[in-house]
């Protein structure tokens, strides 16, 4: 079966106008700011304009360990969310803005796709309505008061060697991983090493998602460490005198932007932080609108269950106080048979012919992985739904070995073609998921937040993770005790390590045990409000590969965007 291109498709659809979507969300048309025909702005006055409606159930999105072969967690949560109309419900999604570095990438888009899609993609997958654009601003404005002030004296004494803000920018670009400031004359600056990270990465864009409001957004900027005086003080983005400024630089950027899937559903897309080294979710004050707007309110974690969920249920629902109904755990034949460790999988390439051979056995030995982030659902006390998401060259006996392992666990499956068909294709998904979010929940955090930091991070690897030990390196141990020293031992943990594999070595598919957990350093986002240890080799500078999708994005004569996927 042959369909047309992700942007072929998107470039047929007949695009609501945004007032009528709002207007079925219950949104007041003075509360819209439209940007064009393809979104808006919804400003923070709808959250209390809705207040008196109920809420919806919350439904959080989430997968097995992501594989080269792509789980279609996007897509499946736009699916869903057409889903709903065609069993007569109303639901509205929250979903991340993507970064431009990926997208240019590796990616080529993140719009979800087929006929499970936002719309209009071009507008999804680049400027939006500048978020990205403003956030950077914000960063960078930081990092040149900081400079500022070392250049006129450094009043607060910062230690030069113990500078941790750097500045970012939404491109992939290896070369500005590190990078030496102030060359050139006395004028010029302060000489002193620093580096570029991806926007997605920066604290700004961390804080801007766990934000409630514009003043506890205000509060957040202040909150954030530049960096420690040689005594291990703390300075602040406050005692820079910075903090206002970036905040007014972001005060259209906390409005949510609004837009909508192929068949019409409210699409909430905004914020889009790292999902390696933060909390891979979009922002609470979405949320906080869509949670009013309908019957289901739809959200995706990035990557698997083990990183993108687990921070939307011990750092997101901390701060934002709603608790979800129920989850979806997305699952695929194909994934889980990567998961089995018999197959080498290289992105862009064939896949082996024995992957697609009917192997009940070998989707059982991968759906380890499966398993785990069934358990790691269920020791949160959310109920779980597996999404089969389908192929066309699936085969019976290896969709039912999913069914099976969903059995284990008491959990409900639905066998999904959303790709393919839009909504109708979910819709035995949304019954399930109607299902399962009517039952009681007993949802609550992993851990308390007076646990010492150290417990948290054991805690996590352990019980979510499956690691028998964790070990922390020399310098962790300093920066842990700094940390609570300093007053941050309060926060939530968000552990930066590989997306590839439920460890932290991303060789190892399935879900290893036995394993150590090696913190080797620890870093504080204090104005976003976690501690996120440092597991293995992270980028928080992405590079681009030998012929990145750049190389396939154009313009056609007639002014049209080609090469987005």
């Amino acid at each position: 079966m042959s369909i047309p291109s992700d942007l072929e498709i998107a470039s047929q659809a007949q695009i609501r106008p945004l007032d009528e979507i709002a207007s079925s969300m219950g949104i007041p048309l003075e509360n819209l700011e439209l940007y064009g025909k393809g979104s808006a702005k919804i400003q923070l006055e709808a959250i209390e304009g809705l207040s008196g409606r109920p809420n919806a159930k919350y439904v959080v999105v989430s997968a097995i360990t992501p594989t080269p072969l792509g789980e279609g967690k996007t897509t499946t949560t736009v699916g869903l969310g057409q889903a709903f109309r065609h069993i007569g419900k109303a639901a509205t999604i929250a979903i991340r803005q993507p970064s431009m570095g990926p997208t240019f990438g590796i990616k080529g888009g993140a719009a979800g796709g087929g006929y499970s899609q936002v719309v209009p993609m071009e507008l999804f997958n680049l400027h939006l309505t500048g978020d990205m654009h403003a956030v950077t601003a914000a960063h960078n404005m930081c990092a040149a008061v900081l400079d500022a002030h070392l250049f006129h004296g450094n009043e607060l004494g910062l230690d030069l060697h113990n500078i941790t803000w750097r500045r970012v920018v939404d491109i992939n670009d290896r070369a500005l991983r590190n990078v030496t400031l102030g060359l050139g004359g006395r004028l010029d600056g302060i000489p002193r090493e620093s580096g570029f990270d991806i926007t997605a990465a920066s604290e700004v864009m961390a804080a801007l998602a766990l934000a409630s409001s514009l003043q506890d957004l205000r509060q957040k900027m202040g909150k954030i460490v530049v960096g420690y005086t040689k005594d291990d003080a703390p300075v602040t983005a406050e005692d820079l005198g910075v903090a206002g400024a970036m905040t007014v630089i972001l005060k259209e950027a906390i409005k949510p932007n609004l837009m909508q899937t192929l068949e019409g559903t409210p699409a909430l897309v905004h914020t889009g932080p790292f999902g390696n080294i933060a909390t891979g979710n979009s922002s609470i004050v979405a949320d906080q609108i869509g949670i009013k707007t309908g019957d289901f309110l739809l959200t995706e974690a990035g990557f698997g269950a083990d990183m993108g969920a687990e921070r939307f249920f011990n750092i997101k629902c901390r701060y934002s106080g709603l608790a979800p109904d129920a989850a979806v755990l997305v699952a695929t034949v194909r994934g889980l048979k990567a998961h089995s460790g018999n197959h080498k999988i290289v992105a862009g390439r064939p896949l082996p012919a024995a992957l697609l051979e009917e192997n009940p056995d070998e989707v059982h030995a991968g759906g380890a992985n499966l398993r785990k982030q069934l358990e790691n659902m269920q020791i949160h006390g959310v109920t779980p739904v597996v999404a089969i998401n389908e192929f066309p060259d699936d085969k019976e006996g290896d969709i039912q070995a999913i069914t099976e392992i969903a059995q284990e666990y008491g959990a409900r499956s639905a066998r999904c073609t959303h790709f393919t068909d839009g909504g109708l294709g979910a819709a035995t998904l949304a019954e399930a998921v109607e299902e399962a979010a009517s039952e009681p929940s007993s949802f609550s955090p992993l851990y308390e937040d007076g646990l010492p930091l150290r417990e948290k991070i054991t805690t996590v690897a352990q019980r979510v993770y499956g690691a028998q030990d964790v070990t922390f390196s020399a310098q962790a141990n300093k920066q842990l005790n700094s940390y609570e020293n300093n007053g941050f031992g309060n926060l939530p943990v968000c552990i930066a390590k590989t997306h590839l594999s439920i460890s932290s070595d991303s060789k190892l598919p399935g879900a290893p045990t036995g394993w150590t957990l090696p913190v080797r350093e620890v870093r504080a986002s204090v104005g976003a409000g976690f501690v996120y240890p440092i597991c293995g080799d992270m980028r928080t500078m992405p590079g681009l590969g030998k012929n990145p999708a750049a190389h396939s994005i154009d313009i056609d004569a007639d002014g049209n965007i080609v090469g987005l996927s």
